[in-house]
This record gives C-alpha cells, structure tokens and sequence, in this order.
C-alpha cells in the first residue's frame, strides 16, 4: 500500500515517463491496455487471474469487488475488457465487507473455479466456491495477528496441488530483513520458506505458472515513480532455488503494477499479464500490462 499523498506527488510524472526503454531482465514487453469503466466500483485493482484461453479474467478490487471480464485481443495484445459480472465481498456472517476488514489484495482461483482472496486490514485468507458464494475463513495463525495492517497478507497463490501459499508486503517485526511465505496444505499452516527483503522493492503479487514454477511482482516507489520487479523459483518440499529476476524497470515506466498472472498463450510461449492499482486517483490509470517470458 502506497500513502496517497506520495501518490499525489509523482503519479504524474509515473504516468508520463517514457515506457519499457529502461527494463532489466529476460522479460519481453509485449503491450499496455489502458482500461476505463464508469462504474462507480471500478479502480484500486490488487489482483488478477487469466483464463488459460488468454480470453478472460478474474479482477480483484482492494475495495472488496471481484469480476468477471472478457478480453479482446488483436494480434494477441489486449484490444479490450469488458466486465460481464461484478459482486461485493462478503464476511463469513453473509454481511457485505465494509471499513478495514474489507481490504482485499491477493487472489487464488482453484481449477475447481473456487476462490480465495488474502485481506490487508484484518490479516486472513477467506475462499467460497462462488463470487457470491458462502465464505469460509481459514484459521488465522498467531504471526497474522502481529502483521501491520496497511503491510499484512498483500499476495496469494495456489499451486497444482490446490495448496495455498500468502505473505506479507515486508518482513516481521521479529525478523524484518526477511520476507515469511505461508502454506495451507488444506489442513494447517506452516512456513516452509522465507525470502530475503531486497533494496526497496516489497512484494505486491504471486502466482504459479503453468510450468509450476513461483512467480513474485514486487514494486518500489520513489519521487520519479513507481519501479516493478518480477522474480521467479523453482520450490521444492523443503527449499528454494536461487531464483531469477526477469523483469525490473526503472522508475515510471508502468503505473502501480500491484496484480500478476502467469499464463501459456496459444503459441505455447508463457506470459506475464499485471494490473495496476489507481488508488481511485484521477492522476493514475487502471494498466494490462504483457510481457512474454523465457521457458
């Protein structure tokens, strides 16, 4: 989470810096949609999912909406969205979320269809088998309880085991040079893993990819801007590798790149789709961003 008045400040310079001329990494830019809508909900995305079509996606808004959108593509880049359905989250008591429990930023879609979602304001992982389905909430663990409410559970990904995997937008208080990675095996939660917090970049989204590997954005906010980074791992049961950064950009190149999904298009090549976060500001913009990746 960015405070509004650093937002205020140097989202227009962001937003009118020059596009991917200043990236790092094996990642190739693709193309940017920008995207509009007038409904009144619309804006603050966390978190995205892409079909395996690369035809439609599941959006999360960090104001408790998740929808359901259709893609045109031209040329395989992004020519359009369109929002075919939209619900309000709901607590478990079937009230609609409201105030600081109504943080949503991380978003799991099971092969089942069913949902997961990771909340900021109140740490926790809720699923329901529906948009508008009944909520179940996981047990909230005593480290949840202790994480800031503004740098809680900021991203969420669900391997092919159906396990779920969520961590924070920083380190603990106990230890805040490293990042902690939580698993829900369906029964429990553990902490397999933990990753080491580098420069200023902090974690904002997590997927797996088609090739089962873990993929992390993770972004850094300055007066020129903001900068993303994406980074991925091959996990093992007990450990991960070394890992790779494929994409870091340099300052402005993207607005608030905050949602990552990883996906295999048509031609079999993998790709990186992210959304950004406008923070409902009239000095930013809601991006598709798509990058191809090596492997």
């Amino acid at each position: 989470m960015v405070s509004a008045v650093a937002v205020l400040v140097t989202a227009a310079s962001a937003i009118a810096a020059s596009r991917p001329a200043g990236n790092r990494g094996a990642a190739e830019y693709l193309g940017s949609y920008t995207w509009h809508s007038p409904q009144d909900w619309f804006g603050g995305f966390s978190a995205l999912e892409i079909a395996k079509n690369g035809h439609s996606m599941t959006v999360l808004s960090d104001r408790a909406t998740i929808a359901r959108v259709s893609l045109r593509r031209k040329d395989g880049l992004i020519a359009a969205a369109e929002i075919k359905t939209s619900n309000a989250l709901k607590a478990s008591t079937g009230k609609r979320l409201t105030g600081r429990i109504a943080d949503s930023e991380g978003l799991a879609v099971a092969t089942d269809g069913s949902i997961c979602i990771s909340y900021e304001g109140l740490a926790r992982v809720a699923c329901q088998p529906t948009d508008s389905g009944k909520v179940s909430v996981l047990p909230r663990i005593g480290a949840f309880k202790t994480l800031p409410s503004n740098k809680s559970l900021e991203a969420l990904a669900i391997d092919h085991r159906g396990h779920l995997f969520t961590l924070p937008e920083g380190g603990t208080a106990g230890d805040p040079k490293r990042i902690p990675i939580w698993r829900w095996d369906g029964n429990k939660w553990s902490q397999p893993f933990s990753l080491p917090q580098d420069g200023s970049f902090l974690p904002v989204s997590a997927d797996f990819g088609p090739d089962g590997k873990f993929y992390l954005l993770e972004r850094s906010f300055g007066i020129f801007g903001f900068r993303s980074r994406l980074r991925r791992w091959t996990l093992t049961a007990a450990q991960l590798d070394q890992g790779e950064t494929l994409l870091q950009t340099a300052p402005g190149t993207h607005d608030n790149l905050e949602g990552l999904s990883v996906w295999r298009d048509d031609s079999g090549r993998l790709r990186a789709t992210m959304v950004s976060d406008d923070n409902f500001n009239l000095l930013q913009e809601t991006e598709l961003v798509e990058y191809a990746l090596p492997g």
